[in-house]
């Protein structure tokens, strides 16, 4: 997590390496926390524009968010933080990511055209150093 710009917009690093393993019996409980604990904090960090970075690589399906709770997360952000959401970069999609997220706006609607608008795919990090200052980004030494 850091800022950018001269406003100071906030840059939220999400890494999925690090979530829970849906083995876990309390995987629904630890996930459903995760989530709150992750919409508070934005709502104390965030006043203006942000974006979102999310680190897939390094991670096993198994640790992968599943379809329903992406869903879920989706619609139970605040409207002021998904108009203030500037981009949401995917850095190493996988094949699973890519389909999940096309999944959920195909079948359910729940995207709006404007948030699929602002995903954005990043292949290697060298990609994602040209469009964001490194400075403010912590990339864990698994994935790098």
């Amino acid at each position: 997590t850091g800022y950018y710009g001269d406003g100071l917009n906030a840059i939220i690093v999400f890494a999925a390496c690090f979530l829970p393993d849906s083995s876990r019996t309390d995987y629904n409980y630890v996930m459903e926390n995760l989530f709150l604990y992750v919409i508070s904090t934005l709502e104390l960090m965030v006043a203006e524009d942000y974006m979102i970075v999310y680190l897939n690589g390094a991670t096993p399906r198994r640790r992968m968010p599943g379809l329903g709770w992406m869903k879920k997360c989706y619609q139970m952000i605040d409207r002021r933080l998904r108009k203030n959401l500037k981009s949401f970069i995917i850095v190493h999609p996988s094949w699973f990511i890519r389909t999940i997220l096309a999944s959920i706006y195909m079948f359910f609607l729940c995207f709006s055209s404007k948030f699929s608008s602002k995903i954005q795919y990043i292949n290697t990090l060298s990609e994602l150093r040209e469009m964001i200052p490194m400075e403010y980004v912590h990339i864990p030494d698994s994935i790098v």
